[in-house]
This record gives C-alpha cells, structure tokens and sequence, in this order.
C-alpha cells in the first residue's frame, strides 16, 4: 500500500471512508433477494466494530490489519474474474495512496522494483490544488468543467523500459462536504476563477486550506497508453500538415481536437508569423483550407496594426497564451473594440490564441475557437501543453520547407545575394509562391535605383610578370634535369633518336629565355609527356640511370604533371594574401552594416577587389542620409590602409616575395543597379552609369599623365577622382588618417592619362605609415 496523506496542500480533509458502500449493504439486508442478503448481513456483521470503515479512517494501518475484510467488501467493484487483466486500486483522486490492488497492477510494482515511487507525472504543488477546487466545482457548484489533462504514472518494467499508463478516476463512492470554513460562492466568483487558473493565490482565497472535506474512497484504473491512439493520430496528421494539397487536413485536425477539448463546434486555425516583415501571414496559397482567426479572409496583415494590439504583445513578444473565455466579458471590458468586433464577425464567442515557440523563436500562432461563451477558457488551454509540442516539430519544418522553396528560387531564378539586398529578392519569391506558382509568371528583374558606388582594391603588384617569372624557373629545371638523363642515356646507348630529342630540349630551353609566350607552356608538356617519358621510362635502362630518373618523376606535381616548386611558392604566397585581405575586408564590412546597410560584393584573383552601393533604396525602412556615404567612404579608406598594413608585417613570411598596391575609385552621381536575370550578377544600369564601369575596369592600368609611371605605387593608397569637391573630402579623410599617424605626411597629387572614351580624371597618392602597424580602428 501506497501512504502519502496530504502530500501536497489541499482544500479538503481527507477521510478514507466505505461509507456509501455500508449504506448500499444495508439495503441490500433488507431486501427480499435470499443470497445478496445474506451476503450483505455477513459483511455487516464483520464490519460492525470496526466504526471508522463509516466515520472514516486515520490510522491507514487499519487498512493493512483488514485487507481481506477490505477485499470482500469491495468484492463487486474488483471482480475475481478481472484482477489478471484490469489495472486497477482503491484511491484518493491526486493523491498517492492506493491500495486493493488487482493481480495485474501488483505484477507491474513489483517489476518496478520495492523502491519505486508511484508518483503522478508532472504534477505540481498548485495543479494539485487547483484540481482539488474543480472537484468541489463540479459537485458542490454544478459547474461540469473538463479541468483535467490526461494524468499518466510512468513505471519502468522489469527491462528497465518506462511504461505510459493513463489514469482514470472513479469518484462515485466520494462525497465532498463543505466545514465551517468554507467560502460560499457566487457565479461571478466562479466566473473569475475560470478566467484566472493560474491564479493559485485566487484559488486559495475562495477555497481556504482544510476548508472541505473529502469522505469516502475512489478507484483508479490504468492503461497502458505508451502509443495513445489519438496522439498517434494527431502526430500523423502534422506529419502531414506541410502536404498543403491535402484538402481533408483541416477537417481531420478540427476532429481529433474536439474529441480532445470535448467541444463540438471547436475550430482550428493556425497564422504564420514573419519576424523580419512583422507580419502575420496565412500559410500559403494551396493551405487556403486551414483557417486563421487573425486573418479572417485576409492573407497577410501588419502586426503593428490597432486590430491586434489587444494580443500582440503577450502572443508575440511574451509568447503567453491568451484567452479569452466569453466575448461579452471582453467587450465590456472595453480592451480592444475592434479586435471584439473582428472575432464577433467570424462568430467567435470564445478562443485560444497560443504561440509556437522553438529556441525562443515565434514560429507561428495556434488558434482555438468556439461559437459558445466560456467553452474554452484558461483551465482547459492548459490541454495545450500535450499538443504544442508536436506543434512545434510540424510548424518549424514548415518554415524549413517554405524557405528551402523560397532560397531555391532564388537560387535557381537570380543568384546568392547578399544580406542588404536578399529582403527584395525575398518578396519576389513569396509573390511566386502566393500565386500558386504559375508556369507564366514572369520574374521582375530587381533594380536599386539612386545608389553610390564605392570601389576599391588591393592588387598584387606585377603579379603577371612574377608569374611567368615562375613558370620559366620550373621549366628550366624540369628542361635540366630531362636533358641531363638523355645525355646519360646516350653515353649508354649510341641511338641517334636520342641525340635528336637532346637537341629540342635544348631549343626549348633557348627559348625560355625570352619572354613566355601564352602558349610555350602547353607546348613544352606536351612535348615532354609525348616525346621524353616513353623514352625514360624504358625498363632496359641502366640502374644508375634508373635512380636518376625515378628523382626527376619524384619532382613532377600530381596535379601538373610538370615540376612546380617556384611556381608553387608564389602561389602559396597569392593564396595567403588574398586569403588574409579578404578576410579582414569580410569581418570589417559587419561592422559597416550596422551603420547603414549596404550591398556588398567581393572578388578575388590576382589581389582583392570590392563593390559597394548605398542608398536609401537598399533599405527603405530606415531613413538615408550622405553622412551614411561619407562615414562609408572614410570606412573604405580606412580599412584599405588596414589591409596594407596587413601586407606588410605578413610579407616577410611569405614563400614568395610579393609587394600590393590600393586603388579606390571615387564617383559622386548616383547611378542605378539592376540585377542581370541572364547573368544572375547585378550590373549598372544606363548608358549613362556604364561609364563608371568603363573606368573601374581601366584605371589600374592607367599611367599619371605625360609619364610612364603607374598612378599605383607599391605601399601607396591611390585615390582617382573627377571633381573638386571630391577632391576636398578625401584630403580632409587623409588628413584625419595622418593625424592619426596612418598615413605619412607626403601627398602627390596628379592627372590620369585619358582612357579610351573617359578624361578628366586625376589622382591623389599617400603612402601608408608602416611604422603605425596597429589596427587602424583602434
């Protein structure tokens, strides 16, 4: 037997009586049925000293001493026939003392161990006194409120497994008998207690501890619902919640919670919220059958409007459930007289509005309602805690599934884009979506009008030349060493053929002393993977040759299939600066978009080289101003001079001597960009705006003007501009920068050569501060 009297605090005074039972064998003696008679005077006569079965036990070693008693006086209740297949006690609703156990339920204990506490899973101090008041709700006050959710034991078996078992209770043989102490109520007090059940401290105002008491006995029976069938089916109908094409989901759905809530007009609804818009959206276009409270006939709507205010707040921001229990109530209580009428249009007179929450995210609003006042309430939302989980699972892989669709087509119809300007591309694809997807539908090609361009790069100087440079030095050793091995050859073997093939080599190798040609390479390989390796890889060669030729194959690169140490070391060394430049330029752009966001583009080949574009059309929601422009444009300047910095304290460690020069090209009219749906790139847009294109792509190349000189110089930050205002600002950024001892004092300044179709351009150079090697935004 289970003894834990009071565990919890409670409204009652608990008395374990049989006294209906009594009652019920009194009649039965005094009735003209021969056998139930003396039946019952039998077992009248054993109980008849023992008052307390009737007034009611304390000393629960009573029940211990007269199990057998006991057990023939609950004979009817517990059928000799039954013990081996029901589960079943004598209990106290809520509480944990049990005892008459049948066969079965002492066969589950004792798998479970002697040390096993039966205890009522996540039953909690207040649930428990709470549910001792509905009791008294129900049978004192008539009120029929479903306050409970399902109550499960879990009891491990022999294996170890958990086992689920649902409870079910019995109270006939229960009378609840108010004392002294009790608080009478009236209907508005039972109104308020519905509409606050999480009130405990209202709940103990109305119903004082030890107030009434409990007399009498329960009975509780088990079964084993460690695969419920109706979960079962509710977890397989949101299996199938993201099957939008599934026109019998939302009856389905409706079904399973009526028989949860035991509501018959119950409806379901459900409203996607958008965290980035603030909106709350139907599901889409093909999900037109599940229904939304919010929405009504809408499909979208803006969170921030009056309508929602009422909820917005608790659902939203405080991911609270909110209620409301009777639309009379919350009309008169004048909240929100819009969002009364809006429910009272759709003929909701009460419902549920829960959040689906996951990792503190708002993943969507579940919703609950009723054509009936009261018929759903704060006590029976508490049912939500079963459901919201599988909730959670369904509605988050929704959100995955609608997103994988929406970066599919954004991947399929426009390109990886990047975060300042993705909201756009965004829309484009919901529209898609929203409009069931049709085979017409024609995709707006996305254009940001009245933006700046700001472009810069850092490039490897004579980055070609060291290249090449590179190229020759492998194949003059791979020319030496190949030469060296047929001369071995021909000393061995007098073959003519091999003098032939020494004195190509040897040609090749003239050549390599003039200026690479775009092909001499290919030429070269072809040569010797052709002509020379059947040749030294002849099996009758000497073995001393034999060692000689197997170090010259040792040399060859898997990938090149030719020798590729210089060259491999000033790749190495273009991989690491460009990897390092990149790096900084990425991690100092976050910073930059938290002041205005802006498009943002990187490329990396011989060097580093950037796009930006800002303007208000990049973000209309926050309001743009050329500070946002000026503050982008020292930015740039100062990060350009950061990555050279950079350049210089790393170079000496690199496996190949390389030397940078920065470029930032100024342009002050704001020109359109337009993304290019053949090129899935962005690209200007204008005649006019493919000027500036024409100069970024020309001005690295470009000479000062009468000179032969580069306008970039190695260490040097060159600034190329049109117009004098231009010039103005960025010799008050240098002057900042050389206060702050990053750049050096000298600036020159100069004219660019003209380019084809583009003249008037000049230039400002100023040497980095490489004695200040520290972060310039320190």
């Amino acid at each position: 037997m289970k003894r834990k009297l009071e565990q919890f605090e409670t409204p009652f005074i608990t008395q374990i009586s049989f006294h209906k039972l009594i009652e019920t064998l009194e009649s039965i003696a005094e009735s003209n049925v021969d056998y139930r008679v003396n039946y019952a005077k039998a077992l009248l006569k054993e109980i008849a000293g023992l008052p307390e079965f009737r007034t009611g036990i304390q000393d629960l070693s009573l029940i211990d001493e007269h199990k057998d008693l006991i057990k023939n006086l609950l004979a009817d209740l517990f059928p000799t026939a039954l013990t081996h297949n029901e589960i079943k006690a004598v209990a106290i609703p809520f509480h944990n003392i049990t005892f008459n156990y049948t066969q079965r339920f002492k066969k589950i204990l004792g798998a479970a161990g002697f040390d096993f506490d039966m205890n009522i899973r996540d039953f909690e101090d207040d649930l428990f006194y709470i549910m001792n008041c509905c009791l008294i709700l129900n049978d004192h006050y008539q009120q029929n409120i479903d306050f409970t959710n399902p109550l499960f034991y879990d009891i491990p078996d022999s294996n170890g497994i958990m086992k689920h078992y649902r409870i079910l209770y019995n109270a006939d043989f229960i009378e609840i008998i108010p004392t002294n102490k009790a608080i009478p109520l009236t209907q508005e007090d039972i109104d308020l207690l519905i509409e606050n059940f999480d009130d405990i401290a209202l709940w103990k105002e109305k119903f004082p501890l030890e107030s009434w008491i409990l007399k009498g006995f329960g009975i509780v029976q088990l079964y084993d619902a460690t695969t419920e069938s109706s979960v079962s089916t509710l977890k397989t109908n949101l299996l199938k919640a993201t099957d939008t094409k599934d026109e019998d989901l939302q009856e389905d759905f409706q079904s399973i919670f009526r028989s949860i809530f035991k509501i018959p007009d119950l409806k379901v609804g459900l409203t996607i919220y958008d965290p980035e818009d603030k909106k709350f959206i139907r599901p889409n276009v093909d999900a037109k059958n599940i229904q939304s409270v919010i929405l009504s006939e809408t499909e979208e709507a803006d969170c921030g409007k009056k309508l929602y205010d009422c909820f917005f707040n608790c659902v939203v921001k405080e991911k609270q459930t909110f209620i409301i229990s009777n639309l009379n109530h919350f009309e008169q209580a004048n909240i929100n007289d819009a969002f009364a009428k809006h429910l009272r249009s759709q003929n909701i007179q009460s419902c549920i509005l829960a959040p689906v929450v996951k990792n503190d995210e708002i993943l969507g609003v579940f919703e609950l309602s009723s054509e009936k006042p009261r018929a759903l309430n704060s006590i029976n939302a508490n049912k939500l805690d079963l459901i919201l989980p599988y909730l959670v699972d369904t509605l988050s892989r929704y959100r995955m599934d609608l997103q994988n669709q929406i970066e599919a087509i954004i991947q399929n119809e426009y390109t990886s884009i990047h975060s300042s300007v993705y909201w756009k591309f965004r829309k484009e694809a919901q529209k898609f979506l929203r409009t069931g997807q049709p085979k017409e539908h024609i995709f707006k090609e996305i254009v940001f009008k009245e933006v700046y361009p700001l472009f810069g790069e850092i490039d490897i100087k004579g980055s070609s030349e060291h290249r090449n440079q590179t190229v020759k030095q492998d194949l003059k050793k791979q020319l030496d060493t190949v030469i060296e091995i047929i001369e071995s050859l021909i000393s061995k073997a007098n073959l003519i053929i091999l003098e032939q093939r020494k004195f190509e080599l040897e040609s090749f190798r003239t050549e390599l002393d003039l200026p690479l040609k775009a092909d001499t390479e290919q030429i070269i390989q072809r040569y010797i993977e052709s002509e020379i390796h059947p040749v030294i890889q002849n099996e009758n060669a000497p073995e001393e040759i034999k060692t000689s030729i197997k170090k010259y194959f040792d040399k060859i690169d898997e990938k090149t299939g030719m020798f590729y140490q210089s060259r491999k070391k000033f790749d190495n060394a273009l991989t690491k600066v460009n990897k390092k430049l990149a790096s900084i330029l990425d991690e100092k752009q976050l910073e930059a978009q938290q002041i205005f966001p802006h498009y943002y583009e990187r490329f990396k080949s011989d060097g580093v080289e950037h796009n930006l574009y800002i303007g208000a059309s990049i973000d209309p929601n926050k309001p743009f101003d050329k500070i946002y422009l000026n503050n982008l444009r020292l930015w740039q300047l100062q990060t350009l001079c950061e990555m050279e910095l950079q350049h210089h304290e790393m170079k000496a460690d690199l496996p190949y001597h390389l030397e940078v020069t920065s470029l930032i090209l100024v342009f002050s009219s704001p020109i359109s960009i337009r993304f290019r749906m053949d090129e899935k790139r962005f690209d200007v847009d204008g005649t006019y705006n493919a000027r500036y294109e024409v100069v970024k792509k020309r001005i690295d190349k470009a000479f000062i003007k009468g000179t032969k000189e580069r306008i970039t110089e190695k260490e040097k930050i060159t600034i190329v501009y049109s117009h004098a205002n231009e010039k103005k600002e960025y010799m008050d950024y240098i002057k900042y920068l050389q206060f702050k001892e990053i750049l050096e004092p000298n600036v020159e300044q100069f004219e660019v050569e003209e380019l084809q179709g583009v003249s008037g351009l000049k230039g400002i150079r100023v040497k980095v501060a490489h004695q200040k090697a520290t972060s310039v935004h320190s």
